[in-house]
């Protein structure tokens, strides 16, 4: 299997140039259960990105471009009025499949936003006050521009923390953008294989959730996550929720290297990615001139790692 997953990773980064880490944290999302939020600047090839992973995971993919009018019912779906058999019958909306792209999630209104709460964390929609089943694997990928603030509803911290991860792709390098000049990105996603199906994703899931591992690992990461609760340059630490996707995308990340045990490495290259849109930095921090990864950073030095 893990041959599969270095073979998904070659046929997106034959699309999205430069990204190896990127799509590889992406890959862990999805593997471990959950769901993505990419806030990057427009234009930096994150719907492409969406629509790759859908394709080399046999996925089926859905997209919504966020606007202001963009009602809940568009998402979850609505009843309609049949005149012939004088019933309501109900149209899926747009969640109903395996990888749905959020677009730009931030120019939607907060009803729109928290519509996808139940989706997310639940994996069903209720319309009518009937719950429905998504299929699965369901997995959301949603974008933001953190820079345009023009006409955007900035996400609560409740619904931040619904995300596994939340990554940024950044520019391209010099020759990366050569690179994507000379290619095209529409006909290599055209050529996109499906490496791994479905059912082989749901085994690759149940995998990595039963992954071993050590109490010392355990012990290592409520460690981080107590710290960012208790250092001052935070002003808000991070939940639980958190705490249980560090460990998920942690037992990803070995699935990926091709272990069946967790190491410190595995928690260690994860924890800006899975911690750092759960916390906030307090005033002091920020006079301090410090981000969030370097915040995160500094949380890293004051753990000792386990010996393993």
């Amino acid at each position: 299997m893990q041959e599969k997953l270095q073979d998904v990773q070659n046929e997106v980064n034959k699309v999205v140039k430069g990204k190896e880490n990127v799509v590889k944290k992406v890959l862990g999302a999805i593997i471990a259960g959950g769901h993505i939020l990419m806030e990057d600047i427009p234009g930096v090839g994150k719907t492409t990105l969406a629509t790759t992973f859908a394709r080399s995971l046999s996925m089926d993919y859905k997209r919504v471009q966020f606007t202001p009018d963009v009602l809940p019912s568009d998402i979850l779906g609505f009843s309609m009025y049949n005149a012939q058999t004088k019933e309501f019958e109900y149209r899926e909306g747009a969640v109903f499949t395996n990888l749905f792209l959020a677009d730009e999630i931030n120019r939607t209104s907060p009803k729109t936003q928290s519509a996808l709460l139940e989706v997310m964390e639940e994996g069903t929609a209720t319309v009518d006050g009937v719950t429905r089943k998504l299929p699965d694997p369901f997995v959301v990928i949603a974008t933001e521009n953190p820079y345009g603030s023009s006409g955007t509803q900035m996400l609560p911290e409740s619904q931040l923390d619904r995300f596994m991860v939340c990554l940024s792709m950044g520019y391209p390098s010099h020759e990366d953008a050569i690179a994507i000049l000379k290619g095209n990105a529409s006909k290599a996603i055209d050529k996109i294989e499906g490496i791994i199906t479905v059912d082989e994703l749901k085994l690759l899931r149940q995998k990595t959730n039963d992954l071993n591992v050590h109490d010392d690992i355990y012990e290592y990461i409520v460690s981080i996550v107590e710290a960012t609760r208790k250092m001052d340059i935070f002003s808000m630490g991070a939940s639980p929720r958190g705490t249980i996707a560090l460990l998920r995308m942690s037992k990803a990340m070995a699935v990926i290297e091709g272990r069946d045990f967790v190491t410190a490495k595995d928690v260690q290259s994860v924890v800006v990615d899975t911690l750092g849109h759960r916390v906030k930095l307090s005033a002091r921090g920020k006079s301090q001139g410090v981000t969030i990864p370097a915040a995160m950073n500094q949380v890293l030095q004051t753990i000792a790692p386990p010996r393993n």
